[in-house]
């Protein structure tokens, strides 16, 4: 039992005073004599106890009467926290990601959860809710009411770590507070750690949701497997957790018109193919039926019109190998020497190739270094009879090392890095260790530290390498220097070069995941380009160059759809966002071993169990009550207790 007002305990040392003055009274009795005193005597015996007994019990009430209206002033109080002026604050995280789309007994887990918190929380209880998207902080179920009946599944999850730490910047820094954390979530298992650090001024309570069926079926991806000139074959990969054979459809639309549909026997993993024409325009989306996750039965992708990248060669010598390299079909090839070029060209251009000439001018380098500011790419292939000096300062002013005298002496490239991107995306079906391996005569000797080797000799300096938008051949590839030319990674390693370039959309992108691409247009001043989806209208982070904008996306867009890329009114292309799909696979973690926290599977018990922790019982009415009872008492015993 706990005191509101403890001080005024003290008044029950006043008790003393009538215990003192009843074992102080000084009242004497007066002697009567008699002449037979035999009867007197007992009748004198028997009023001397009984009064004695009165005056105790009168006393004993009138102490307790007075002790019971100290203590009802004192107003005391059980409760399980420490003070009665002790204030409370709760904070509910809501998870809100796909995975709360699974079904449980009474619907989706997501939705029945919001039930239950406008059905047990009071109307006008103070609270704060975040969730993976909104934050409602030191209000009431009755305000966001319609705000939680409306609340979306949000492909933006935090980690349960980050959630943690976001519901606990809500909580205010007042002392003698009572602080609750009701974590609500299906909590699937991630790939990070969830921890709970011992705190002992909050209380964290998880409330894990269950789903009735941990089995799904999903799109996982969709990549091209095959291109002819007249068609693309799509191949869809498809998962589940089940360990029973699925059979069920896929459909392939084109701009909501069914192109084709496919069934397939699914078993954990399993792929259908697709072939659609090469040459239009398509906006299509891959769709499957399944009752357990929704957001996961459809994939929407895209296949714009090519672009063509501009290359452009400056070249006093044979480069043929250019022209069969950059084709018409994919490339916009030109080719100068360095007595007929026109600097101006390089703003139309994505890719400048400096194809073994002797002497670089001052006024070139700074031409190519405006042009790499702008986007542009450059790839530099020096000459044997080459100028060093011209070489080493155009390799400066990219941060290249610079290069040393030629040496004669014959190096084979023997390194491929494999990760780079010019080779990591099916440039080799596996590792190639005993190939012929390709030779120079004479190379320019040069340690780079701050440049990515592509191609290496067998002493490890590089043979080609990169730093940001310049490729550097640290030796001439025509035949009678080297054999470059006549292996096939010649073809793969120019190619990608100019394809990247000129970065343009893939058949899709993962929201959430950084991502960047290259749209070729020529923007006018203070123009942007805005991803359009309906109704939905964004304004991307984008950066403008000459002849082309790079757009960088992350969380943005929110919504899985096809976009497209508007200069105003007009479309420029479009760019294809589905939802990732790590939460497709319905494993959850086991909360049994948390013991900086209460686990439970219902809302409604751990509120109630918060509410009864909190709940303050006020006692004083019931001493008030004593009290009036034991007046009355006093008040039987004066006038029936002879």
């Amino acid at each position: 039992m706990q005191f509101k007002n403890p001080e005024l305990l003290y008044a029950l040392f006043l008790l003393l005073i009538p215990i003192i003055v009843h074992l102080f009274q000084l009242r004497k009795f007066q002697k009567e004599y008699f002449t037979n005193v035999d009867v007197l005597k007992k009748v004198q015996l028997q009023t001397r106890k009984s009064a004695t007994i009165k005056k105790w019990l009168i006393l004993l009430t009138r102490l307790l009467l007075l002790a019971a209206i100290i203590i009802a002033f004192a107003q005391p109080y059980t409760s399980k926290i420490k003070a009665f002026n002790t204030s409370k604050q709760t904070v509910i995280y809501l998870d809100n990601s796909f995975s709360l789309q699974a079904k449980g007994a009474k619907g989706p887990l997501l939705k029945r959860a919001i039930q239950d918190l406008i059905q047990t929380l009071p109307e006008n209880q103070n609270l704060s809710i975040v969730t993976n998207t909104e934050t409602y902080l030191n209000t009431t179920i009755k305000a966001i009411k319609n705000d939680l009946l409306q609340l979306n599944y949000s492909s933006n999850q935090l980690s349960y770590n980050a959630a943690l730490l976001k519901a606990k910047k809500t909580f205010n820094n007042q002392d003698n507070t009572v602080k609750n954390l009701i974590f609500i979530s299906d909590f699937q298992q991630k790939n990070t750690d969830f921890t709970i650090k011992k705190d002992t001024n909050l209380t964290v309570n998880l409330v894990q949701l269950k789903p009735e069926s941990i089995s799904n079926i999903s799109i996982d991806s969709l990549y091209i497997s095959k291109q002819t000139v007249n068609n693309i074959e799509l191949s869809v990969i498809l998962k589940t957790n089940s360990t029973s054979k699925i059979t069920l459809p896929v459909s392939i639309y084109n701009n909501d018109n069914l192109l084709s549909k496919a069934t397939v026997d699914l078993n954990q993993k399993a792929s259908t193919v697709f072939t659609i024409p090469n040459d239009q325009v398509t906006k299509g989306k891959i769709t499957i039926e399944d009752t357990q996750l929704q957001f996961d039965n459809s994939l929407y992708f895209n296949i714009n019109s090519p672009s063509k990248i501009n290359v452009l060669a400056i070249s006093n010598t044979n480069d043929s190998y250019l022209s069969r390299i950059f084709t018409e079909d994919e490339f916009i090839f030109t080719t100068k020497t360095t007595n007929n070029l026109d600097y101006s060209l390089f703003d139309s251009q994505n890719l400048v190739v400096i194809n073994e000439i002797e002497a670089l001018p001052e006024s070139l380098t700074t031409a190519l270094k405006a042009f790499t500011d702008q986007g542009g790419s450059v790839v530099f292939i020096p000459n044997t009879n080459g100028n060093l000096n011209n070489y080493n300062t155009f390799l400066q002013r990219f941060n290249f090392a610079p290069f040393s005298a030629i040496n004669a002496n014959q190096k084979r490239i023997t390194t491929i890095n494999y990760a780079h991107p010019l080779y990591a995306n099916g440039v080799f079906e596996k590792r190639v260790d005993n190939f012929q391996y390709p030779k120079v005569e004479r190379y320019f000797p040069q340690i780079n530290l701050k440049a990515t080797p592509i191609l290496q000799f067998e002493d490890n300096k590089s043979f080609l390498s990169q730093n940001q938008s310049l490729y550097v051949f640290s030796a001439p590839i025509n035949t009678d220097n080297s054999n470059f030319k006549n292996i096939n990674l010649i073809v793969p390693t120019f190619y990608n070069i100019a394809k990247q370039s000129l970065n343009t959309t893939t058949l899709y992108y993962t929201i959430g995941q950084n991502t960047s691409y290259d749209v070729a247009t020529n923007l006018q001043q203070d123009a942007v380009l805005t991803l359009v989806n309906g109704n939905d209208k964004i304004i991307p982070e984008q950066y403008y160059f000459n002849n082309k904008v790079l757009i960088k996306t992350n969380d943005i867009p929110e919504l899985a759809g096809i976009y497209d890329i508007k200069d105003k009114t007009k479309i420029l292309e479009n760019v294809s966002y589905n939802y990732n799909r790590t939460e497709s696979n319905l494993n959850y973690l086991n909360l049994d071993n948390y013991n900086n926290a209460t686990v439970s599977n219902s809302i409604t018990t751990v509120l109630d169990n918060i509410n009864n922790d909190t709940k303050v019982n006020e006692l004083w009415k019931w001493f008030v009550i004593l009290g009036l009872v034991l007046l009355i008492l006093e008040m039987l015993i004066l006038k029936y207790f002879k």
